[in-house]
C-alpha cells in the first residue's frame, strides 16, 4: 500500500535478528545443505517470487562464490540477503565492508545495508537507497559504518540489498567493530536485567501433556504475562527481561491444583514488583471515534483470578503505562505497531517447552493488542490462546513445532499474516519441489489453466480446462480439508487462491501423479516436478503491456506494470477513450491512488479511513478522520475495476481509492481481504511472520478485512471459458462499458 521506500523501511527496521554467529563468512564460501552458512536469504515479502536469490560460481570477485540478486518478476520490490548477530561488541563503531557489482539496474540501486536494534528501539537503517550503484558497474567496495554505544546495541544485522530491476553480485564482505573483524572482537554484555542469561540454554519446562486444570492455568497465565508486558509501567519500560520472568512464574503456574492456588501463586509474583504510580490521565474520558476496545478475557471477570489479584491488576489497568513502550512502538507516519525488541531465539529450530509456550503468548499477546482485525479472528481470541497450549505442548520436533505456528497464524484469519521465513521444516512439510503445472479452483474445481514450461510435451498430456480431481491417490477435496487448517488466509476463497502452489502441487518425489477428468472421462498422468522457482511466474499476464487501446474507444490499464512517470503518455493515448478497463487481478508496482485515480476521478472526496492503535491503552482503536482523493480529472468515460482473490493490500486499498467516483464500477469476485500497513513478528525459532497493523475501512466504517472490496457486477471465470481459452471477466467488463454500463 505504499511506495517501494516505505515498504522496504517497514520490513528492513522490523526485520529479525538471528544468533550470535561465530564466522561472519562475508565471502560465502562456507556453505552448508548448499547455502552460505550464517546468512539469511530471504528478507522482503514474496522475496522469491519476485527475484532469484542464488550463488554464483562463474560472476565472482574471489573464492569460488559470490552472493547474487536477479529480478524475476514483479512480485516483489526488493530483495536482501543478510547477517545477524544478536550480541553488543566492546567498541564503538559497526562497519561493513564489500564489493558490489552490477548489471542492467535502470530503476532502483543495489548496496550494502546495516540495521543496529536498540534496546529501546532500532538505532540506525541504512540502505544506500541513493548512494548505491546503479547501471552496469564493475566491482567495486563499499562501505556503512556507525558510532554506537555499547549499552544500548541489542543486534546487528548487514547485508546486500537489490532495490527494483536488474541483477547485483556481492562479494568479500567484512563486518568490522573498530576497524577489527567481528570475530576478532570481544562480545559486551549489557547491564541490567536484559542482560540475564538465566535460560539462554532453555527453560526447564518439561510439560507435554497437561490435564484440563493446567490448560485453565496456563491460558490465565498467558492473558497475565501478556497484560503486564504492555500495562505495567516497570515492565513495558523494558526493566524486567519479561521472556525469562515467564519462565520464573511457569513451574508455580503449573502446579497450581485449583484457581484459588493459580490466583495466589500469580499474586505473590506480582507483589514482587514496584506498584505503579497513579496515572492522571489513564481516566480521562473515551472518545468517540472508538473502533475497537480492549478484551481481558478472563482477567477481570471473577472467574478465575480472586479477588484480591483481581483487584491488583485493576489497579494496574488504572494506572497503566502511557509513555514508551520498550517493546512496541507505533511506525512514523502510518502508525502501525512496530514490535521492538523481541528476541529471535534463531539457534532453537526446535524449542523447549517453555520457550514454546513463549512463542504462543508472544504471539496472542502482539495480535490481543495490536491487531485492528483482533474481533475477526475464528474461533475468538482468548478461547484460541486456550485451544492452542496442548498442540504447543505436544509437539515432537521442529516440523511439528512449526505447524503448531502455522495453525495458530490461521486463526487470524489475515491474508498477509504467514511463516515469511525460510523454513526448513515448512519447506519439507509443504514439498520442495513443484509442478510445471499452472493450476486454479473454477467452479469449486481444481482446473488447469495453463503450464508454466512446455518441456516435458505436458500439452499432450494435459489440456487447458481439464478438472484434476486426485493428487497422489488422494482427492482432491479430502486434501482441501486437511490443508485448510495451515492456510492461512482472510476468507475461504483466498485459501483456494493459496492451495495449488502451496501444497496440492507440491512434492518431495520427483514426479506427481494426477487422475484428471475431461470431456473424454477420467486418465492418469504422471508430471516431473520441477525447482519450486519456476512455478512463482505469474504466466496469465507475462507478455501484458502496462496500457494500451483494446479498440479506439476502451483504454486497458494492469497496474503491476504500470508507473506513475507513464501518466502523461496514457492521458495522451486515452484522450479519445470513452471507457476504461484496470485489471487489478495484480499487485500494483507503483502507488496509483493519488495519482492515477485523481486522473480518473474529476471531484475530490472520501474513500478511506483507518484504525491505529493506542499505546496508551493497548487494545484500544481509533479511526482516523477520513481521507480524499481525486479533483485532477482528465479521462470523463466510466471506468471498470477488475478484481478477484488475487487483488490484494495494496490492490485492495487502490481499488478502494478508485471507487469512490462515479465513473467507477468494480467487477469480479471477493477479494483477498488483507488490507492495511504489515507489522513485522519474530518468533522462537527465528521464524518471522507479519499482520495486517492498522485498520481499512470505508467512509461509512465497512470494513475490507476478510469481506474484500464492495462488487458491483459479480462475475466469475467458467471452466467452459477457461477450455476456450476466454477471458471472461475482462469480455464482461467490455460489454458493460460498451452499453454504457
Amino acid at each position: 500500500m505504499k511506495p517501494i521506500t516505505a515498504t522496504l523501511l517497514l520490513f528492513i527496521l522490523t526485520r529479525p535478528s538471528l544468533c550470535a554467529q561465530v564466522n561472519f563468512n562475508g565471502s560465502f564460501e562456507q556453505l552448508e545443505n548448499g547455502k552460505p552458512r550464517g546468512w539469511l536469504l530471504t528478507y522482503a515479502q514474496n522475496q522469491d517470487e519476485g527475484y532469484t536469490t542464488s550463488l554464483d560460481s562463474i560472476e565472482k570477485r574471489s573464492g569460488k562464490y559470490a552472493m547474487s540478486l536477479e529480478k524475476r518478476t514483479d512480485k516483489a520490490n526488493y530483495a536482501a540477503v543478510g547477517w545477524s548477530t544478536y550480541q553488543s561488541y566492546e567498541g564503538t563503531t559497526v562497519e561493513v565492508r564489500g564489493y558490489i557489482k552490477t548489471k542492467d539496474i535502470t530503476r532502483g540501486s543495489a548496496g550494502l545495508w546495516m540495521r543496529v536494534e536498540g534496546r529501546s528501539g532500532n538505532l540506525m537503517a541504512e540502505f544506500m537507497e541513493k548512494d548505491g550503484p546503479r547501471g552496469t558497474t564493475g566491482w567495486k567496495k563499499y562501505s556503512l559504518l556507525y558510532k554506537y554505544d555499547r549499552d544500548e546495541v541489542a543486534s546487528i544485522n548487514v547485508g546486500g540489498i537489490l532495490l527494483g530491476n536488474g541483477k547485483a553480485w556481492f562479494d568479500d564482505l567484512e563486518l568490522l567493530i573498530d576497524g577489527k573483524p567481528i570475530n576478532q572482537s570481544k562480545t559486551y554484555l549489557a547491564r541490567g536485567k536484559q542482560g540475564d542469561t538465566t535460560f539462554r540454554d532453555g527453560s526447564g519446562i518439561l510439560l507435554t501433556t497437561v490435564t484440563s486444570q493446567q490448560q485453565i492455568n496456563l491460558s490465565f497465565a498467558g492473558e497475565f504475562w501478556s497484560f503486564l508486558k504492555y500495562h505495567h509501567p516497570s515492565v513495558a519500560k523494558g526493566d524486567y527481561y519479561w521472556d525469562a520472568e515467564l519462565f520464573r512464574i511457569l513451574p508455580g503456574v503449573i502446579e497450581a491444583r485449583n484457581n484459588e492456588e493459580l490466583s495466589r501463586a500469580l499474586e505473590a509474583y506480582l507483589d514482587t514488583f514496584p506498584k505503579p504510580p497513579v496515572c492522571e490521565s489513564c481516566a480521562s474520558e473515551q472518545k468517540n471515534d472508538i473502533s475497537l476496545m480492549p478484551d481481558y478475557g478472563n482477567l477481570f471477570n471473577g472467574k478465575i483470578a480472586g479477588k484480591s489479584l483481581s483487584g491488583k491488576l485493576d489497579y494496574i489497568r488504572n494506572n497503566r503505562n502511557t509513555g514508551s513502550n520498550y517493546y512496541v512502538s507505533l511506525a512514523a507516519g502510518v502508525r502501525n505497531p512496530s514490535f521492538t525488541n523481541e528476541r529471535p531465539y534463531g539457534q532453537m529450530i526446535y524449542p523447549d517447552a517453555g520457550y514454546r509456550l513463549l512463542c504462543l503468548y508472544r504471539y496472542w499477546a502482539m495480535v490481543n493488542y495490536f491487531f485492528p482485525y483482533r474481533h475477526q479472528t475464528e474461533p475468538n481470541w482468548h478461547q484460541v490462546l486456550q485451544e492452542s497450549i496442548p498442540e504447543f505442548l505436544s509437539a515432537k520436533n521442529e516440523k511439528e513445532y512449526t505447524i503448531a505456528v502455522l495453525s495458530l497464524i490461521a486463526k487470524v484469519k489475515d491474508t498477509h499474516a504467514n511463516i515469511w521465513s525460510n523454513n526448513r521444516a515448512l519447506t519439507s512439510f509443504k514439498g520442495r519441489w513443484g509442478t510445471p503445472v499452472q493450476a486454479r479452483f473454477i467452479e469449486g474445481k481444481l482446473v488447469v489453466t495453463g503450464y508454466y514450461t512446455d518441456s516435458f510435451g505436458l500439452r499432450d498430456k494435459l489440456k487447458t480446462g481439464d478438472e484434476i480431481v486426485a493428487i497422489n491417490n488422494r482427492e482432491v477435496e479430502q486434501l482441501i480439508k486437511e490443508y485448510l487448517p495451515v492456510t492461512p488466509a482472510s476468507n475461504y476463497e483466498t485459501q483456494l487462491r493459496d492451495l495449488p502452489n502451496n501444497y496440492l502441487l507440491r512434492s518431495n518425489d520427483t514426479v506427481i501423479k494426477l487422475k484428471v477428468k475431461s470431456d473424454k472421462g477420467l486418465r492418469e498422468v504422471v508430471i516431473p516436478t520441477v525447482d519450486l522457482s519456476l512455478t512463482f511466474k505469474n504466466i496469465d499476464y507475462q507478455n501484458s503491456n502496462g496500457y494500451f487501446l483494446i479498440n479506439k474507444d476502451i483504454a486497458y490499464v494492469y497496474p503491476a506494470k504500470y508507473k506513475n512517470e507513464d501518466l502523461p503518455a496514457i492521458k495522451k493515448l486515452f484522450a479519445n477513450a470513452k471507457g476504461m478497463v484496470i485489471d487489478m487481478r495484480c499487485y500494483p508496482s507503483d502507488f496509483m491512488p493519488f495519482t492515477f485515480g485523481n486522473y480518473i476521478k474529476a471531484k475530490k472526496s472520501d474513500f478511506v479511513k483507518f484504525s491505529i492503535p493506542d499505546l496508551s491503552n493497548p487494545g484500544q482503536f481509533s479511526f482516523t478522520p477520513t481521507l480524499k482523493n481525486g479533483g485532477g480529472g482528465g479521462f470523463r468515460g466510466n471506468v471498470i475495476v477488475i478484481v478477484n482473490a488475487t487483488s490484494q493490500s495494496n490492490a485492495e486499498y487502490t481499488t478502494m481509492a478508485f471507487q469512490s467516483s462515479p465513473n467507477v464500477k468494480v467487477l469480479g469476485s471477493i477479494t483477498a481481504g488483507a488490507d492495511g500497513n504489515i507489522s513485522s513478528i519474530t518468533l522462537p525459532g527465528g521464524i518471522s511472520t507479519v499482520f495486517s497493523g492498522i485498520g481499512v475501512f470505508y467512509p461509512d466504517g465497512s470494513p475490507t478485512q476478510r469481506v474484500g472490496v464492495r462488487i458491483d457486477y459479480p462475475v466469475q471465470p467458467t471452466i467452459k471459458g477457461i477450455r476456450e481459452g476466454r477471458d471472461e471477466l475482462l469480455e464482461k467488463a467490455i460489454e458493460l462499458l460498451h452499453k454504457g454500463w
